[in-house]
């Protein structure tokens, strides 16, 4: 391919090759995501080749490479990816750990334009846009860019509510999607979600992940902060307890002052406009009855 368009998220993104040499793939996850309607939110233009930070740059942001077995962290190399400003421009420079060794990627953007340009090193004349890590950075400096909300969480929708469960790796949030799915809730997502104000409501959407994934979404009702526990239990949280929870499952990189305060005015919306509160449970489908009669 040498280009094609993918809603994610209803965010309309548009991947471009440049240069001959260039043709374009991607995994099976994203074939329910193709999109031929509307215009793009943003043009990512890829070239073949590596892009590397000019001299001037400022390196703001690091992050090792850690894999994450069984909620155990193991960090497996120091370099990962880095990220850079010069000027207005936002550079990030990556490995790719997936495919053959050696291979990086620079992503390079501007917050206020509409076209990025992606960089792929690598001898193969075809290049994945979304190979791992791109696929998340890509996501997360889109949300930065729309001052919407990138989290950790489960979403399920039943009985036309939509229910939003946020909690670190080990809390459970694929447990209690399991049950949900089990108990007949339609599940939006089980690990990483995007959440936008759409028409002055919160919608939750799913990002790919799985290779069965379908493009899902549900307005936001209720957020549960969730924790095991040895009953089910439901608390109340203060407005400044909730915001703080909730952004602490937030995907963020907070080196930009107007970055934390673009989230930070996104969560004091959606934490002020809907019901936040803990819920500690047992891992069984008691937990659906438990909250479905706390409904009533």
């Amino acid at each position: 391919m040498k280009s094609f368009t993918l809603n994610i998220a209803d965010y309309n993104i548009r991947f471009v090759s440049i240069g001959s040499e260039t043709d374009l793939f991607l995994k099976k996850k994203y074939s329910h995501f193709f999109s031929c309607s509307g215009n793009p939110d943003i043009t990512v233009r890829v070239h073949s080749g590596i892009l590397t930070p000019e001299k001037k740059a400022v390196r703001v942001f690091h992050a090792p490479y850690i894999k994450e077995t069984e909620n155990i962290k193991i960090k497996i190399n120091d370099e990962f990816w880095t990220v850079y400003k010069y000027n207005d421009d936002i550079l990030i420079e990556t490995i790719l750990p997936l495919g053959k060794k050696n291979r990086k990627a620079c992503l390079r953007m501007n917050a206020g334009a509409d076209e990025w340009d992606l960089y792929i090193s690598g001898s193969d004349k075809k290049r994945d846009p979304l190979e791992y890590p791109l696929d998340g950075l890509l996501l997360y400096y889109l949300t930065v860019r729309s001052g919407d909300i990138f989290i950790h969480g489960s979403g399920v929708s039943i009985n036309n509510r939509g229910y939003l469960f946020a909690g670190v790796s080990g809390k459970g949030k694929t447990t209690i999607a399991r049950l949900w799915d089990e108990a007949g809730a339609r599940v939006i997502h089980d690990d990483r979600l995007i959440i936008r104000n759409i028409y002055d409501r919160f919608v939750m959407y799913n990002t790919p992940v799985y290779n069965n994934e379908t493009p899902r979404s549900s307005p936001v009702d209720k957020i549960f902060l969730i924790d095991h526990g040895t009953a089910n239990t439901i608390a109340p949280t203060g407005k400044s307890e909730a915001l703080s929870l909730v952004m602490a499952n937030c995907i963020q990189h907070l080196w930009n002052p107007s970055i934390i305060e673009s989230l930070t005015e996104a969560l004091d919306k959606l934490t002020s406009e809907t019901d936040v509160r803990r819920l500690f449970f047992r891992a069984d489908k008691s937990v659906i009855s438990y909250i479905l009669k706390n409904e009533k």
